[in-house]
């Protein structure tokens, strides 16, 4: 526990400066961030990075990783949508597999789409979420962060029924139950000293459906880890395991807050 906190500490140190300062610095951390997770999901799959079919994928990621402002500007020169272009990757990923007389596969090529999907959608509301404003981010990274927090301590100090022994054998109903109301309690302290929402009811909701689907996308990523065997992503954190580890909920909850529009 005391590495876990440790780690938890300097990874702050680093990242909390970043989203603060927002803007270019910000954008390219979080491609760096997200590169990572794709690198360690490819791995799953035996798939390298640095290889055709890794850059491909990567070149994919960047793509669908442009905030909107940047992508008008790209991509009006070339007169190509980001989704053409991307549509564009996806079929020379197809082509690639008969080059290649199916070293690399369909189910391969499959994979690497999904794993660009997965990685790519969060992080890039991530970036779009600060151009919002800087209160936005700390709601949302607080709100995962408490209830990561307060389904581990109510789950391990009353939690008895499981709440998906077959994918995540610590995690229990109580601490998934726990989870939701120690979010929905910093939720409203957030809101009486930075009011983002319009009304105590619409940001109690919220924060209801952000918890669950939080707590549902580290399942996700629970269940990835036990279809390919991997106990952690990586291991660039200790005791916290990779960057798909700690950003599993993040890649849910962001495009969550963004498609509900409760801001404002």
């Amino acid at each position: 526990m005391k590495q876990r906190i440790l780690t938890a500490i300097v990874a702050l140190i680093f990242f909390v400066p970043l989203v603060v300062i927002g803007g270019l610095p910000f954008t390219i951390a979080v491609y760096a961030i997200a590169t990572i997770g794709l690198y360690e999901l490819l791995r799953m799959k035996d798939i390298q990075l640095f290889s055709v079919e890794g850059i491909l994928t990567w070149a994919t990621l960047t793509i669908l990783l442009m905030p909107t402002s940047w992508s008008n500007k790209v991509f009006e020169t070339v007169g190509y949508t980001k989704i053409e272009m991307t549509f564009a990757i996806v079929l020379i990923l197809l082509i690639y597999t008969v080059i290649v007389k199916n070293r690399y596969t369909f189910d391969h090529a499959a994979f690497s789409v999904l794993s660009v999907l997965y990685v790519g959608i969060g992080f890039y509301y991530l970036i779009e979420t600060r151009l919002f404003g800087i209160e936005y981010v700390v709601y949302a990274l607080m709100v995962i962060w408490v209830t990561d927090s307060g389904a581990y301590f109510v789950g391990r100090k009353i939690g008895k029924r499981k709440l998906w022994p077959e994918i995540s054998p610590n995690k229990t109903v109580e601490g998934f139950v726990g989870g939701i109301l120690s979010a929905v309690v910093f939720a409203c302290v957030f809101q009486y000293i930075f009011p983002i929402a319009s009304t105590y009811t619409i940001l109690i909701i919220v924060t209801i459906i952000a918890s669950i689907i939080g707590q549902l996308g580290d399942l996700v990523e629970s269940a990835l880890k036990r279809q390919y065997g991997v106990k952690d992503s990586g291991k660039l954190l200790p005791g916290h395991g990779g960057i798909l580890d700690r950003f599993d909920s993040l890649l849910f909850v962001l495009p969550l807050l963004h498609f509900l529009h409760f801001v404002g």
